[in-house]
């Protein structure tokens, strides 16, 4: 019964990540790179050196994670460790929601 349940739990983590990964990726491809094509950008691509957000763009990303996903986005952690692609936007999300 408990592999029963750790399955479930790791069913649902898994569709949480995807969710949250597709949500992001097509936030971006939409408000950003005006596309609906999901080969334009890849989830490990730097934001910042791509080109694809400036700083303004980052605050508005960070608007719409908070409204979004209702979290509160610290100054200490508007880095780019934590917002800079797909990938690190989604791990830090995780983080935030633990």
């Amino acid at each position: 019964m408990a592999s029963i349940s750790l399955t479930i739990k790791l069913s649902e983590h898994l569709e949480n990540f995807m969710s949250t990964e597709a949500t992001i990726r097509n936030y971006i491809l939409e408000n950003y790179l005006f596309t609906e094509d999901q080969s334009a950008l890849d989830s490990a691509d730097s934001f910042l050196d791509k080109g694809i957000l400036d700083s303004t763009g980052i605050l508005e990303v960070i608007y719409f994670l908070e409204d979004e996903f209702g979290i509160k986005v610290e100054d200490t952690e508007m880095v780019p460790e934590n917002l800079d692609s797909v990938n690190n936007i989604v791990a830090f999300i995780g983080r935030k929601r633990q």
